[in-house]
């Protein structure tokens, strides 16, 4: 059975409506830029095999850091009220993303754990990751996309509380500098009932997987 995206995630649409705000470098000067870095590393940019890696680069990063022209409120403003008093924990477990360091540039991979407690409507749970998606797709640490989440869930949904946990892989330090491969970082921000209350916070982190 094929399926269909939604249209309001398209990430093509999403970077072209990135690439066009005022004041950007044109995709011409991003391509020239890359040459620029592959003659500083020792290569040739008009060597058969390099030719083409501008365009591929600026593709890519287009891609990479599509959030920025996402509005995470935006997704988030579609609830549903009809739920019959509903007012158990929501969680979406082990969202994967890519997103890459704001200091090297270098990959974060890794998974995110959202909850809340809903105070009288929902959201549909695909918006759960596409908040995710949105901060993830841009320049991050990982302390600052944690709160981002809970942050924006928080303001938009009104929920009693709200949780995000994550576990992710900095290849800042896996591929360089200290090269200790293997080892991840968790985060996470509790707001709420959460945060208040011990048991709810354990029965949140009970869920997320090792």
């Amino acid at each position: 059975m094929s399926r269909t995206r939604d249209t309001d995630y398209d990430e093509a649409k999403v970077a072209a409506k990135a690439a066009s705000k005022k004041g950007q470098p044109s995709r011409e000067e991003v391509e020239e830029a890359v040459r620029t870095i592959l003659r500083w590393t020792g290569e040739d940019p008009a060597r058969d095999g390099l030719i083409e890696t501008p365009k591929r680069v600026a593709k890519a990063f287009q891609e990479h850091f599509a959030g920025y022209a996402m509005d995470p409120a935006e997704i988030l403003s579609k609830t549903f009220e009809e739920i019959e008093g509903y007012d158990e924990m929501i969680s979406l477990r082990g969202i994967r993303f890519e997103s890459h360091c704001e200091h090297h540039m270098a990959p974060i991979i890794g998974r995110a754990w959202v909850a809340y407690i809903p105070n009288g409507r929902v959201v549909g749970i695909s918006k759960l990751a596409r908040v995710v998606q949105v901060f993830a797709k841009r320049l991050q640490i990982q302390e600052k996309m944690t709160a981002q989440i809970a942050n924006v869930i928080d303001e938009v949904l009104q929920p009693q509380g709200v949780a995000v946990l994550i576990k992710a892989e900095h290849h800042c330090m896996t591929t360089r500098g200290v090269h200790k491969p293997g080892t991840d970082l968790v985060t996470s921000r509790m707001l709420g009932v959460f945060r208040d209350s011990a048991i709810t916070r354990q029965e949140f982190l009970s869920l997320v997987d090792d």
